[in-house]
């Protein structure tokens, strides 16, 4: 098991609220001290732009900079110039769908996704296929509300050029078999879009592995600073790529009706960049890689599985994912509605997320109005496990359910 208590004291949200038990990690993660001490020593110390100062604070801050690309593309085995910084993994999946999805794609051609995307993975593509004619095709999910391979297949033909597809579900905290259904993709001679922003915080990731074509995260569910994410995308696909921002410092020639950019991925980072959350993130991923994915990945389990054994105790509560393999739990107590439910919890200093969690299509497969999602990561504990357990009782007897 980890050192939980000690690794506790690296978050200041924790040490200035002892009795908090934060459950909100799908969310975003709380950020520890190191990475808050990395943009802090950025302002502080350099506080100058990137790649275009010819002194030495511009060379030490894009030294740092990139160093945090370098970082991060080590951090998911990506080569350096694959690794292109954006303001979050929505920012990331709708440069894929712009840039790569609408000058490719024509009537005829198929897109395929899922009814378990977060809006970020299934919008872009959504607005990418009214704007061309493609046509968006949905992989139907099992009883559980999972993807399997037989139902990629059901989907999958020779017209599919895109699959847009996530990881791990927020909602359900589903794993998706990914490594079959890219592989399959490929067969047909389709690209796969991996939303990974619910995976690469909690799990190993190796793109080289997976052989994704594109695959996007975010930094601030890593315990990395907000407004900073990743888009991975293979070298020969990201040099067909236009950009759809222009401006200063992905120019490489500019005439009166003429211009041309620089590679990848540079010509994708318009104007001044987001220096210091790329440097927090590449702290942070110090940070994670310190604990060790794989020990974190049990530990959430752990929890989880805790969680589950006090919840299934209680009557009237209704668990949507209870064999998910990662550390989501999504619920409801029959008869109250989530956002009532979760007020509850707040007055107990709990932290949970209620509501649709920005991918209604699950939740209507659900057929709910949303669910109660608590989603555990290394710095919590099991006491906490029993004051969200505790809380649920407390929620039934106020609404009157127990």
């Amino acid at each position: 098991m980890l050192n939980v208590a000690k690794l506790r004291k690296d978050f200041p949200v924790l040490e200035e609220n002892p009795k908090l038990a934060y459950l909100d990690n799908a969310a975003s993660t709380l950020k520890p001290n190191c990475v808050i001490e990395a943009v802090d020593k950025y302002y502080s110390k350099l506080g100058v732009n990137v790649h275009r100062g010819v002194y030495k604070l511009s060379y030490l801050a894009t030294d740092a900079y990139e160093e945090a690309r370098s970082k991060v593309a080590d951090f998911i085995h990506a080569s350096f110039d694959e690794i292109v910084f954006t303001r979050g993994a929505s920012s990331a999946l709708n440069l894929v769908a712009s840039s790569y999805g609408m000058p490719t794609l024509k009537p005829g051609d198929e897109v395929i996704t899922t009814e378990l995307e977060h809006h970020s993975s299934c919008m872009p593509w959504i607005n990418v296929c009214e704007k061309t004619g493609a046509t968006l095709k949905y992989v139907p999910l099992n009883e559980e509300g999972r993807i399997t391979v037989e139902a990629f297949k059901s989907v999958l033909t020779d017209k599919t050029k895109v699959v847009a597809i996530t990881y791990v579900s927020n909602v359900m905290g589903y794993i998706t078999p990914i490594e079959e259904i890219i592989s399959l993709a490929h067969e047909k001679g389709a690209i796969v879009v991996l939303d990974a922003a619910q995976a690469v915080p909690h799990m190993p990731v190796d793109v080289k592995a997976l052989d994704c074509d594109f695959l996007a995260f975010s930094g601030h569910k890593l315990c990395g600073p907000t407004g900073i994410g990743v888009l991975y995308g293979k070298a020969k696909l990201l040099a067909q790529m236009q950009p759809i921002e222009f401006g200063g410092d992905m120019a490489d020639d500019v005439n009166p009706y003429t211009m041309t950019y620089k590679d990848a991925p540079y010509r994708f980072e318009t104007g001044t960049p987001i220096i210091a959350s790329a440097i927090g993130l590449g702290k942070a991923i110090e940070y994670i890689s310190s604990i060790g994915l794989e020990e974190i990945a049990k530990y959430e389990y752990y929890l989880k599985q805790k969680a589950l054994e006090g919840l299934k105790k209680i009557p009237n509560i209704e668990i949507y994912n209870e064999t998910a393999e990662t550390g989501i739990i999504s619920f409801n107590i029959k008869g109250v509605h989530p956002h009532d439910a979760a007020s509850v919890f707040d007055n107990n200093d709990i932290c949970i997320r209620a509501g649709h969690h920005c991918a209604q299509l699950i939740i209507k497969w659900l057929n709910t109005v949303g669910t109660v999602r608590a989603s555990f990561y290394f710095y919590n504990t099991l006491e906490d496990v029993e004051k969200f357990v505790q809380s649920v009782k407390e929620a039934q007897e106020f609404f009157g359910t127990l």
